[in-house]
């Protein structure tokens, strides 16, 4: 075999220096034959690449990377199976609106259509959960598609999310006239933030502050508007709730902050602002069986968040953090009419809640068999965990307990696909991508069967992760389904392994625990010798919340039972 060296001229060579120049200095990968030519190339340009054992977690990688980092997220995997592997990961960054670019490879051209090793139309697969997917069969069009991708990818256009290019491996080993290789397509690409129209910003201000009971809850688009945020809280005085998406934005001492009074506040609301979040099932779908007649404010610079599900009194596409502080400039020192009394009360009864919870979760009692509840293994985390940890919230029963009962400043979670397994992943990335701050994944042992094997690429790479796994055997939040709904149980349990001496045969730090009177030691010599996991054994007769509500046994209209029958008793009428 002979073939021409790589050199940075060649389609390849054109495609590392791209994503270089884009500030790109970390690629999530899993290595093959069809994209080797962009992998060595990478590598030749200084850009790290982070191995995984599944071409899932490259992508879950690269989305947490995005998500952290507000830039390009990359991954790259190889043709056939490569690809319909990520595939999964590529969906719930689709649905996350996380800017991610997966690139891939096909066998040479000669070889298209004849039954080569790996050959499949991977662009047929992926146009429907991606900003843009192309197939470039020419060398002299690799940069314009990349340049276009990636400015998809970012949300010109339209909204953000993962888009996708494949190259057959000919074309990667092609030469780039150097005439085509045009600084235009190389220059960083910058996305201007939409800004909101005077005459909306004035009519979201009357109808805001005549309100007396304004409700305000962020999403994924709020990230970036903290500043902004908290001076309009002020301002309006309003009341507010985060969700999974923009956990941590609002300090959970600002005096508005209410999450422990969700359903009351959410049908007490006369104006809710929307601000770069959804009206999706977590929220009811803004329907009026729940929020009442309350008037909508919706603030989103993507479609999506303004225009989903109920439709605004006011409707700002625009970026939230330029149009709050067009908000805050236009009010000035005004008063807002909001009942004060009413917002007070909300926050006096979510601090009674909240100390509450606190209180019980710390004490809460193991199990029968000595195996320990869910909130004393979170209640523990909280105590050692930094004030500026990051931290993965994975699973199904597991994930509900602490989504309420872990904070932290920065909190990534599955979504709304509802993709458990990202965990492990997530917190790999995120370890890497924010060195020095602590981060910790809380997993189920269901959810971090996924992904397992990726504590190789952890330890491998020395990404300083502490991976908790609430291990009781089991599909818990199923578990509880089938046994209230159907009186059996079914294809739910599993073993309850040993994780612990599964991530020690990996060479990384991990210890079994038993015992709640053992929690905190374990976890501070884990914290101490990251990569670290612990292997903790929960009680399965603890119940969320979630699986309390309905949300296993998915009811017909809305997600919850309660919000359920509100639905079906307001359709009636």
């Amino acid at each position: 075999m002979s073939l021409m060296p790589l050199n940075e001229n060649m389609s390849a060579g054109v495609i590392a220096r791209f994503l270089k120049a884009q500030g790109v200095d970390r690629i999530f990968s899993l290595c093959g034959g069809h994209i080797m030519p962009i992998w060595m190339r990478a590598d030749a340009e200084g850009i790290q690449i982070i191995d995984v054992r599944d071409e899932r977690a490259a992508i879950y990688m690269a989305h947490a990377h995005s998500e952290l980092t507000g830039k390009l997220g990359v991954a790259l995997v190889t043709a056939g199976p490569g690809v319909t592997n990520a595939m999964t990961g590529i969906a719930n960054a689709h649905v996350a609106r996380a800017s991610i670019l997966v690139l891939s490879g096909l066998p040479p051209r000669a070889q298209e259509n004849r039954g080569a090793l790996q050959d499949i139309v991977h662009t047929d697969l992926l146009k429907s959960i991606t900003r843009y997917a192309r197939t470039v069969r020419q060398s002299s069009l690799v940069l314009q598609e990349l340049d276009e991708a990636v400015s998809r990818a970012m949300g010109a256009g339209g909204e953000p999310g993962p888009v996708y290019l494949d190259f057959p491996t000919d074309v990667l080993r092609e030469k780039v006239p150097r005439a085509i290789q045009m600084l235009e397509h190389f220059r960083p690409k910058i996305i201007r933030p939409l800004l909101p129209h005077a005459d909306d910003v004035a009519e979201a201000v009357r109808i805001l502050w005549s309100a007396k009971k304004p409700l305000v809850i962020s999403g994924r688009g709020a990230r970036g508007a903290q500043k902004e945020l908290c001076e309009f809280l002020d301002k309006l005085g309003a009341v507010y709730l985060d969700t999974g998406e923009s956990k941590g934005l609002v300090p959970d001492g600002h005096p508005s902050v209410v999450a422990a009074m969700r359903g009351k506040v959410m049908g007490d609301a006369d104006v809710v602002v929307t601000l770069g979040r959804r009206l999706d099932f977590q929220l009811a779908y803004g329907s009026p069986a729940v929020f009442g007649s309350a008037k909508f404010v919706r603030i989103g610079e993507v479609p999506t968040e303004v225009r989903d599900n109920r439709r605004g009194d006011v409707e700002i596409h625009a970026n939230p953090a330029k149009t709050l502080d067009a908000i805050n400039q236009c009010v000035g020192t005004r008063i807002s009419s909001v009942d004060r009394e009413w917002a007070k009360s909300l926050r006096l009864k979510h601090e009674e809640r909240a100390q509450r919870l606190a209180e019980s979760m710390s004490t809460a009692p193991s199990d029968d068999q000595g195996r320990i509840h869910p909130n004393r293994v979170l209640a523990e985390l909280q105590k050692q965990m930094s004030k500026d940890s990051v931290v993965v919230a994975d699973g199904g029963d597991f994930l509900a307990f602490a989504r309420v009962g872990l904070n932290a400043n920065t909190y990534l979670d599955p979504g709304s696909l509802g993709c458990i397994g990202i965990g492990t992943a997530f917190g790999i990335a995120a370890s890497l991508a924010c060195p020095g701050k602590d981060v910790v994944v809380a997993t189920g042992d269901g959810a971090f069967g996924f992904n397992a094997m990726e504590i190789d690429t952890a330890v491998r790479h020395k990404a300083p992760v502490l991976i908790v796994v609430a291990n009781n055997g089991a599909w818990q939040i199923e578990v509880h389904d089938q046994t209230d709904t159907h009186g059996k149980v079914v294809g739910t349990k599993l073993q309850v392994s040993n994780y612990a001496q599964m991530a020690q045969a990996f060479g990384m730090y991990a210890e079994r625990v038993t015992s709640a009177d053992d929690l905190e030691g374990a976890i501070k010599r884990a914290m101490q010798n990251r990569p670290a996991l612990l292997d903790v054994l929960v009680s399965p007769e603890a119940k969320s919340s979630d699986a309390k509500t309905g949300l296993a046994w998915v009811p017909d209209l809305q997600a919850l039972a309660a919000w359920d029958d509100a639905e079906k008793a307001w359709r009636q009428d």
